[in-house]
């Protein structure tokens, strides 16, 4: 049975004032619920191995039964083989995938769902380029470049490296939390913010107080962020 999401309709600058929230690295069916009850308007699943937070294909299709409807599912893959996303996508109906490695753009738009393109944020990176490369991506995610790494660092970005003029929706990664979100929204105004490590209680594993003050940061900044525009 298919769950009522967002997958037809990608996100967009000029849709209702607030500040979108994806919590990412669910890897338990009671974290997801805790997400999604929490107030997130997504969650994200990670299918790459070498993660802390990496699932299967049995684990995400029960985190994905834990869900009520309207969150939309984010599967997360770092430089997949196709077959492999292939695979997961006969088992797991995702609305959104996320592309955190070098993928092409012919790759991304392979799989018949809407995409995200992740970008690993660091002086000297091409912002506006990927964006125009990425032209069917539905979204950018900014996250924070560490060698090391290709994502759930817990650092923050320089968010002053972040263009102005950005055409596609951006959502904000890399090191947030409930301490800083606000900051984060009022000096990048970003479609949504993402969030991993900044509400867990240990790696992969998600903690409701904090999901919830992280959620409550956000709306406050949103208010603030929308009572101080021009009408």
């Amino acid at each position: 049975m298919s769950r009522v999401a967002g997958r037809a309709r990608a996100p967009g600058n000029t849709d209702v004032q607030r500040t979108r929230i994806k919590i990412c690295g669910i890897t338990r069916p009671e974290d997801a619920l805790s997400a999604a009850l929490g107030g997130a308007d997504a969650i994200g699943m990670v299918f790459y191995s070498a993660s802390p937070r990496a699932v299967d294909a049995d684990q995400a299709s029960r985190i994905m039964r834990s869900l009520p409807p309207f969150v939309t599912t984010v599967g997360v893959f770092v430089d997949p083989d196709p077959d492999e996303v292939r695979s997961i996508l006969r088992r797991v109906d995702l609305d959104l995938l996320q592309f955190h490695g070098a993928e092409a753009p012919e790759f991304c738009a392979g799989f018949d769902r809407c995409y995200i393109k992740a970008v690993r944020v660091r002086p000297g990176v091409d912002i506006p380029a990927i964006e125009k490369e990425h032209a069917g991506a539905v979204a950018l995610l900014l996250d924070t470049y560490t060698e090391d790494s290709v994502g759930g660092t817990g650092r923050e970005f320089d968010w002053g490296l972040i263009p102005s003029g950005l055409r596609k929706p951006v959502i904000l990664a890399g090191g947030l939390t409930a301490e800083n979100v606000g900051a984060a929204i009022r000096r990048a105004s970003p479609f949504a913010v993402d969030v991993s490590g900044g509400v867990e209680a240990e790696k992969g594993r998600k903690d409701p107080g904090r999901i919830s003050a992280f959620v409550a940061a956000v709306a406050e900044a949103g208010s603030h962020r929308f009572a101080s525009d021009p009408a």
